[in-house]
């Protein structure tokens, strides 16, 4: 029996409380790190979800967010040896999975990506975009302003964008946002800074045009 859960941080997806990093899911890590397959096959149950959710909030459809989770764990199981404390595993595969989903964002400049209508998002996503950013104009229904977070979102650089879903939506402090961006938290803060007023100023000409 793995030792008793200790929450680190919490993310919400789908409705469901995801627990960030346990003692339970770092023994894993110590298990995954030895060589232990079926303790890999454990951690991609309980991180999978997490990574889609990233990916998808990132490249807004299915077929990318899910090729991110799926390279992002090839990558891990490649790359195990690099993580040296078993504690950051959760910010070891943020940090691929984001990186690997703004490689893809830079791919796709001058391609017409086709927005997603709502019913395509997560409801905890829709109910993060309409809750997270304040909107210039509170009287619009959320649909609205889902349309307008997503379309000013997406036009945002790659790091401002990945720093802002991860910190304003995912919920992980700066210093957890500098180690998955691998940066230091004072470029966090201006990324952060940067993307916040970009946001809303998007988001003013959008709901106002």
């Amino acid at each position: 029996m793995f030792a008793q859960k200790s929450k680190r941080f919490v993310t919400l997806i789908d409705g469901r409380d995801i627990i960030g990093m346990t003692e339970e899911t770092t023994a894993l890590v110590l298990l995954f790190q030895k060589g232990d397959r079926k303790a890999f096959t454990k951690l991609v149950k309980i991180f999978r979800q997490r990574v889609y959710g990233l990916a998808f909030k990132m490249l807004k459809n299915h077929i990318d967010a899910d090729e991110v989770a799926q390279e992002t764990f090839v990558r891990v199981y490649k790359r195990i040896g690099q993580l040296k404390s078993p504690v950051h595993f959760d910010s070891f595969i943020y940090r691929i999975a984001s990186n690997y989903a703004i490689d893809l964002i830079r791919k796709r400049k001058g391609r017409i990506v086709a927005m997603p209508e709502e019913s395509e998002l997560p409801g905890s996503v829709q109910l993060t975009l309409a809750t997270k950013v304040t909107s210039p104009e509170k009287v619009l229904e959320n649909k609205q302003l889902l349309q307008a977070i997503v379309k000013a979102a997406e036009e945002l650089p790659p790091r401002q964008q990945t720093t802002l879903i991860l910190h304003d939506i995912e919920g992980l402090s700066k210093e957890e946002v500098a180690r998955i961006m691998n940066c230091p938290e004072a470029t966090v803060r201006s990324n952060l800074h940067i993307a916040r007023n970009k946001l809303k100023k998007k988001l003013a000409k959008l709901l106002t045009s």
